[in-house]
């Protein structure tokens, strides 16, 4: 079953298609409960609603609370790549509302030239101590991309524990799986675009997988193209070194992170993977495939991407 979600194609599967309806019904309820809480693009969101007393602290709702703490987490596992403080350098670019309503362009890109090396990286200076959250007045915070993949996660977990199934959830690209997997394991596609080279995995159950692509969230904006995975350290979008990331891990979020990272750190990112052993998958603009990690080459398709350590324990 698949529907629409933030601009973004949906989907779920269930190891007992009796329990389809159900499943789709807990996972829409638990992305609503995501958006109400930290969506940037509604005015009504919690967070939009707080926005103007975060400068000072304001008290925040656990949900919220547990969306913040899981993108500070992820910031501090990348080193910064991923930066929930992105919030107005994004608005700045033209991406004030769904990606749906913003206009799409062509390829090509922006320079970094132009703009100076932040000094203090933004995720630093933000303070969650409980429920109480401070964000300084110059920085807008930006949940999208970990939002997306905390809410796979917990939709995941909870259809598994509420219908006592196994459930692979995808999220525009972020999955989660949860409960048993099939005989086979859960057998994934993994292709950014249909022109780009696909390679089918199995993913073990309690296992997760994200891709981050600089082909899709693409728009014009000043007579350039630009896409939505910024570089922190000036606000503008990363250098397209990569078509696309895709990391497996034992958590959504913590693909979901090192995904986007592996965009963040164009070249450099492989050593890094490499060195800490993430299972990971970069396609560069030429089509060309690089795997890090227990990431399967071509020529070994039937296996398993395994849980490879990060800085945070396991990635999935």
């Amino acid at each position: 079953m698949s529907w629409k979600v933030w601009g973004l194609e949906a989907s779920i599967t269930v190891t007992e298609a009796a329990l389809a309806a159900a499943a789709e019904a807990i996972v829409r309820a638990e992305v609503a409960c995501v958006d109400t809480a930290a969506s940037r693009f509604r005015p009504d969101s919690e967070l939009m609603r707080l926005q103007p007393s975060l400068a000072t602290g304001a008290s925040v709702s656990p949900l919220l609370a547990l969306l913040v703490g899981a993108a500070l987490e992820a910031a501090a596992w990348t080193d910064g790549d991923v930066d929930p403080t992105l919030g107005k350098d994004l608005d700045a670019l033209g991406y004030d509302r769904d990606i749906a309503q913003v206009r799409l362009g062509p390829d090509g890109g922006v320079s970094h030239d132009c703009r100076p090396t932040r000094q203090t990286p933004g995720w630093e200076r933000v303070r969650l101590e409980g429920q109480m959250l401070r964000v300084p007045a110059d920085l807008r915070l930006d949940l999208g991309a970990t939002a997306k993949a905390v809410a796979a996660d917990r939709a995941a977990a909870r259809v598994a524990a509420d219908l006592d199934c196994g459930v692979l959830v995808s999220l525009g690209g972020d999955i989660a799986t949860a409960g048993a997997a099939p005989d086979a394991g859960w057998q994934v596609l993994v292709q950014d675009l249909p022109g780009d080279p696909g390679q089918q995995v199995t993913l073990r159950a309690g296992n997760a997988m994200a891709t981050s692509s600089t082909q899709k969230r693409r728009w014009q904006h000043a007579g350039d193209t630009v896409h939505h995975i910024l570089d922190p350290r000036f606000g503008l979008p990363a250098e397209p070194v990569w078509r696309s990331v895709t990391v497996a891990a034992s958590s959504c979020l913590q693909a979901n992170a090192f995904s986007t990272a592996g965009i963040v750190g164009g070249l450099d990112a492989v050593e890094r993977f490499v060195h800490t052993g993430i299972a990971a998958r970069f396609v560069d603009r030429q089509g060309g495939v690089v795997a890090t990690g227990r990431w399967p080459t071509d020529h070994s398709r039937g296996n398993q991407p395994g849980t490879a350590t990060t800085g945070a324990g396991s990635h999935g």
